[in-house]
Order: C-alpha cells, then sequence, then structure tokens
C-alpha cells in the first residue's frame, strides 16, 4: 500500500464518479487503474471486453493478466 499523488482535478473526477457508482474513492481509482492496465497490455480489447475479464476474475484479484488476452478467451467462458 501506498500514496499516490494526483492533481485536485482527477481528486474531484475520482469523486464525482465514486459517488455516482457508489464506491469509495479509493475503489474507484483502483477500478480506474486496472482498466487502465488492461487496455495498455491488450489494446485490441474494448471497455466491455475488459470488464470481462475482470468479472470473469482473471484480472480481478491477485496480480493484473499483463500479456495480451485472445479476444476469443473471453467468450470461452
Amino acid at each position: 500500500m501506498g500514496i499516490v499523488k494526483i492533481s485536485d482535478q482527477m481528486h474531484e473526477n475520482l469523486r464525482i464518479a465514486s459517488g455516482a457508482l457508489s464506491r469509495s474513492i479509493n475503489a474507484q481509482a483502483e477500478h480506474w487503474l486496472r482498466i487502465g492496465l488492461l487496455a495498455e497490455t491488450n489494446p485490441d480489447l474494448n471497455y466491455s471486453e475488459l470488464c470481462q475479464l475482470l468479472l470473469r476474475g482473471d484480472a480481478g484479484q491477485g496480480p493484473l493478466r499483463l500479456g495480451p488476452v485472445p479476444r476469443e478467451a473471453l467468450h470461452d467462458a
């Protein structure tokens, strides 16, 4: 666990999004970090497919899967 410094504007964005989605500010920041990391390591997947990875548990618990995930693998489950 550590401290991450972010801009005031990003903190305000987190506050608004966390309220709208019923998450704590920290949980919202962690969600965005997971999605961002998955998006950078899987640029061929869209947001919905990235969320499927999180929902299936392929990337939600423990270290994120950093290698590319074949699109077909999302539909095999």
